[in-house]
């Protein structure tokens, strides 16, 4: 079984996560990653946070979470950070993701069936989170968010994940602070998405007046 993609579920997440973020100054990101999450129908998504972040993008994976019907799991270094980000996510008046707290590679090693992934770039670990997390047989999307950032430099996706991994795509995004994405292929194929015009993600970034089309 591959992923297989659906622009209805990309849409209501997309458009929920507009107005969720409505309460927040900077958006952008989390709706085109909630929507690549929710089209995607991911059942297992997972992302890295930690003290002094936003939960924009969590808020976001939270809302696509709910129409996927999927796991939704935050890994955080601290219990600093995990008090932190319950209280971001009550407040922003969405459902908190199970939260684990812990190192990136027992955290990562421990959640199987991932198929939908975001680290944050900020986090020195945020390699590890990749290397160590147990892809989905179906297929997996990795995104790295705060690209611009990057605390290392000569980043490739074939440098950071496990050996063996098929990266069938990749792409960088100028939204926000930068976005790399790569699609991993299911163990019996290719990340496959139905035929049709409707796969297409439109995203207009506010910033930058800059218009971006994803494909799904």
């Amino acid at each position: 079984m591959k992923l297989v993609w659906s622009p209805e579920i990309a849409s209501k997440a997309y458009i929920d996560t507009v107005k969720s973020c409505e309460l927040f100054e900077h958006s952008g990101v989390a709706e085109l990653i909630a929507a690549m999450a929710g089209g995607w129908n991911a059942k297992m998504i997972v992302e890295t946070w930690s003290h002094g972040g936003v939960v924009t993008t969590s808020a976001g994976l939270a809302i696509a979470a709910r129409h996927t019907c999927g796991r939704h799991v935050c890994i955080v270094p601290d219990e600093r950070s995990k008090l932190e980000y319950t209280k971001a996510m009550r407040d922003a008046g969405v459902t908190s993701a199970e939260v684990i707290v812990g190192g990136a590679e027992d955290a990562a090693a421990a959640l199987p069936e991932v198929d939908f992934l975001v680290v944050d770039c900020r986090r020195r670990d945020f390699g590890k989170v990749l290397r160590f997390a147990k892809v989905s047989q179906r297929g997996a999307v990795l995104v790295c968010k705060n690209v611009n950032q990057r605390s290392v430099s000569g980043f490739r996706w074939h440098g950071v994940l496990d050996r063996g991994t098929r990266v069938v795509r990749s792409v960088y995004l100028p939204v926000g602070k930068g976005l790399d994405i790569a699609y991993i292929g299911s163990t019996g194929g290719v990340v496959s998405s139905r035929k049709g015009p409707s796969r297409w993600i439109k995203h207009f970034d506010e910033k930058s007046g800059e218009e971006h089309l994803i494909r799904g």
